[in-house]
């Protein structure tokens, strides 16, 4: 069985956050899939369609669309779409991890 990490701030944060704050467990529910379904493809985007993310949540389409709303809103997630018709691409922002910058190589 393959194990998914997940960032001890999505737990301890994001969790009551999404979930007591904004009341939205779907939200939660559709980051958790977006977040296990961009490690395990080892990709920076994932393409889902709304249908997919209702099977794979267990939520209704439209409890899925007001999740995405929510987590666009929230700055938690990146979505691209080629066209206008197109299965929209997810990214993942973690706003708390904070990306180190390279160091000059030492002469």
């Amino acid at each position: 069985m393959l194990h998914v990490p997940i960032d001890d701030y999505v737990l301890d944060v994001l969790l009551p956050d999404l979930t007591g704050h904004d009341h939205s467990p779907a939200a939660f529910l559709t980051y958790v899939v977006l977040w296990t379904r961009l490690y395990r493809s080892e990709e920076r985007s994932v393409a889902v369609s709304l249908q997919q993310l209702a099977e794979l949540t267990g939520l209704s389409k439209s409890a899925v669309q007001t999740a995405i709303r929510l987590l666009k809103r929230r700055s938690l997630i990146k979505i691209t779409k080629g066209f206008a018709t197109a299965v929209p691409e997810y990214e993942l922002i973690r706003h708390w991890v904070r990306r180190r910058a390279k160091r000059p190589a030492a002469s």
